[in-house]
């Protein structure tokens, strides 16, 4: 069973500790390896996907790859809405100058997420018991808020009314639905965030 995150010491020799099992570190290191991949693709390949399944090598037959969300527009020419949510336009009232700043700016940001999210997600396969210092605590404080992002615009949860409306209509869910499966890894990453940042502003 998973232990949040507590701390141990305090200044620069604090420590943050958690216990997950191997699935519950494989499945949040998985996530992160895909919008590593959403931000900084690999070349194109047959069947290749940005996001793909939440748990494709786990056997669990859950998906939330964009071309099996509803509400995601079909043609391949439209900017993939999670980068949206990860890259948010600088300027909302103004596209051109919008379209300026992102052009100057999205190639470092997109690769300094990526690389924060290869480093937590290596953490996270270090061992059972994660184990981290204050630079390393914020890489996957940052690593799970960007997982999130994603995951949440795959579901369709862009608003706090959005998850709420959706953990009302939870129990409903047929059991294989596997909306039902991605909401339990958004609340579980959302609960596993919520301990870390308590942690590292606990005193």
């Amino acid at each position: 069973m998973a232990r949040g995150f507590r701390r141990r010491g305090s200044g620069r020799g604090a420590t943050y500790t958690a216990q997950l099992d191997p699935l519950e570190r494989a499945t949040i290191a998985g996530l992160m390896d895909q919008v590593h991949a959403l931000l900084e693709p690999e070349p194109v390949t047959e069947g290749g996907d940005a996001f793909a399944s939440i748990v494709a090598g786990l056997g669990m037959g859950v998906t939330v790859a964009p071309e099996d969300q509803a509400d995601l527009d079909a043609s391949a020419a439209r900017r993939d809405p999670a980068l949206d949510r990860l890259l948010p336009t600088a300027n909302r009232e103004d596209d051109e100058a919008a379209a300026e700043f992102r052009r100057l700016t999205e190639t470092g940001l997109r690769h300094r997420k990526a690389t924060v999210l290869e480093t937590a997600a290596a953490l996270l396969r270090a061992e059972d018991k994660v184990r981290l210092d204050e630079p390393q605590a914020r890489a996957l404080l940052t690593a799970l808020t960007d997982v999130r992002l994603v995951l949440g615009e795959r579901m369709g949860l862009r608003t706090d009314a959005d998850v709420e409306a959706l953990e009302a209509a939870a129990p409903d869910l047929d059991p294989d639905d596997p909306l039902g499966y991605a909401l339990a890894v958004y609340d579980f990453l959302t609960w596993l965030q919520e301990t870390l940042a308590s942690a590292m502003l606990d005193a």
